[in-house]
């Protein structure tokens, strides 16, 4: 008979195994170094390119000058929160953000999942070369696809307005007429980024159990049924905590999409201008740092307020489904 081993309450602290909460989770790190070691680059990339920079939110309560600094400059209040709401151009700015973006996470969710399925429904050869043409312009800067964007819409030889001549139409001056932009926002939004979303989805419908399926098609389901009442019900987590994430984004629009594709032209500024465009020119115009860190701190907080709060109306709904 083994006789018990007893520990000696009088033995150094270093022999003694750690417990709580923090030694738990410090063996739990050591367990999984190497995925700590994979998540190391992108924590560092949020802490130096997120974190850090909270540093300047003081500029938004300051008049910043050159010579003074950050810290030496003068408090001002909310002086620059009230420069931008009292602008008369503040409501338009912020209706046109606010509509863009959600129209940019409705347009691409659903044609993203639309392409997702037919990626789905597709031979798997074939499949790599759709992926491919799909995430392409993912890769392109807007500088670029404002050019290719320029040979299609400029009005002497783009083939736009050739392709309406040749129809009987007319030539139209498309960087000179607000009315189009909005359509024409969308479109290169969409190209450029459903290659993405796309991809996003196609992964998730791989990763979906294929007994479903199967027994679907036992029972004579055909494959629009399918698509209907397994692929997207089964892919409602994925889309639930992308669609937060968006939305969490909703009030910071593509700067690059509104700037670069309609040349900024200051004559479709009615349909085109966002909140970033519009600070863009005030600092580059008058130089107000002030105001331009006012309305970025603006920007953060509705978003954060946005992820919240959808994220509260998901919990109510569907627990399971909620980041948090």
């Amino acid at each position: 008979m083994e006789r018990p081993v007893v520990t000696d309450p009088a033995a150094p602290h270093s022999s003694r195994r750690p417990t709580g909460r923090l030694a738990k989770e410090w063996r739990l790190f050591k367990k999984n170094g190497e995925i700590a070691g994979l998540v190391a680059p992108g924590l560092l990339y949020v802490l130096l390119f997120s974190y850090l920079p909270m540093f300047g939110i003081v500029l938004a309560f300051k008049e910043y000058r050159y010579d003074k600094g950050i810290l030496g400059s003068d408090w001002v209040g909310f002086d620059n929160f009230r420069f931008f709401f009292v602008s008369e151009d503040a409501w338009r700015i912020t209706r046109n953000t606010v509509l863009y973006e959600f129209g940019y996470i409705v347009i691409t969710t659903v044609c993203a999942l639309l392409f997702a399925v037919l990626l789905n429904e597709i031979g798997r050869r074939v499949t790599k070369i759709y992926q491919t043409a799909l995430f392409f312009p993912y890769f392109l800067s807007w500088v670029v696809v404002s050019y290719i964007s320029y040979a299609i819409l400029e009005h002497q030889s783009g083939y736009l307005n050739g392709l309406l001549e040749w129809f009987g139409g007319e030539a139209r001056m498309w960087y000179l007429e607000p009315e189009p932009w909005p359509y024409i926002l969308n479109a290169a939004s969409l190209w450029k980024k459903i290659g993405f979303a796309t991809l996003v989805y196609y992964a998730g419908i791989m990763g979906l159990n294929q007994e479903y399926y199967e027994a679907a098609r036992i029972d004579g389901a055909n494959r629009v049924q399918m698509a209907l009442r397994i692929t997207i019900p089964l892919l409602m987590p994925l889309i639930t905590i992308l669609l937060i994430l968006n939305i969490g984004n909703i009030f910071v629009g593509d700067f690059g999409l509104h700037y670069f594709i309609p040349n900024n032209s200051g004559m479709t500024y009615p349909t085109t201008d966002i909140i970033d465009t519009y600070v863009y020119r005030a600092l580059r115009n008058l130089g107000d740092v002030g105001m331009s860190a006012a309305v970025g701190l603006y920007q953060s907080v509705v978003g954060l307020v946005l992820v919240v709060a959808a994220n509260m109306v998901v919990k109510k709904i569907d627990p399971e489904n909620s980041l948090w």
